[in-house]
Formats: structure tokens, sequence, C-alpha cells
């Protein structure tokens, strides 16, 4: 029994690393949201999102807003003007990207 025990927590493991590794398998989890990059602060971590209504955050209209990003390495990966898909998560201290890719 003890053994079943072990690949279960090492399943668990893989499962949890896979969904969670660098922004590959994010967008497994949340609401997907359509934007526009509006502007990028690197040095603070935050990125201006032009977005539709984004009902995962009580949001039922469309906005700019400035968001925390949970990863600062992404902001390299996007530009002002792309158009992107993104999910984000409400916490203490505001609203956070945990996911974003450019859209096709």
């Amino acid at each position: 029994m003890n053994g079943m025990i072990r690949i279960a927590r090492a399943t668990a493991l893989t499962l949890v690393l896979t969904l969670s590794g660098p922004w590959s398998g994010a967008f497994a989890q949340g609401e997907s949201i359509n934007g526009e990059v509006k502007k990028i602060d690197e040095g603070a971590g935050k990125i201006t999102l032009k977005h539709g209504p984004a009902k995962s955050l009580g949001m039922d209209e469309p906005m700019t807003m400035v968001y925390r990003v949970k990863d600062p390495a992404v902001l390299k990966q996007v530009k002002v003007g792309d158009k992107v898909k993104f999910e984000a998560q409400e916490g203490d201290g505001g609203y956070t990207v945990t996911a974003i890719q450019k859209a096709k």
C-alpha cells in the first residue's frame, strides 16, 4: 500500500508542475480574457491591459486596468499593441495576471 501512495503523490506532483509551468499550460484552470497591451512597466512588474468583460473577476463591462504579473519575465514576451489572451485573479493586493499569451 505504501508504494501506491508514493505513486499517487508523484502523479499529483507531476500534474501540478505541468499545470503551473512557465505559462505553457496555465490556461487550463480559469477564464481566458481577450485584451490588448496598452503599457508595460517592467520595473514595477505591471502591465496595463484594455479588455472585454472578465466575469471571473466580477467585471461585467470592458475596461482598461493595471495588473501586477505573477512572473515579471513574461513582460518581455509581449509589447504594447499586442492582442493577448490572459487569466487573472484577485488577491489582497489587487489583480494579478497569472497567464498571458499573444492571441492568434
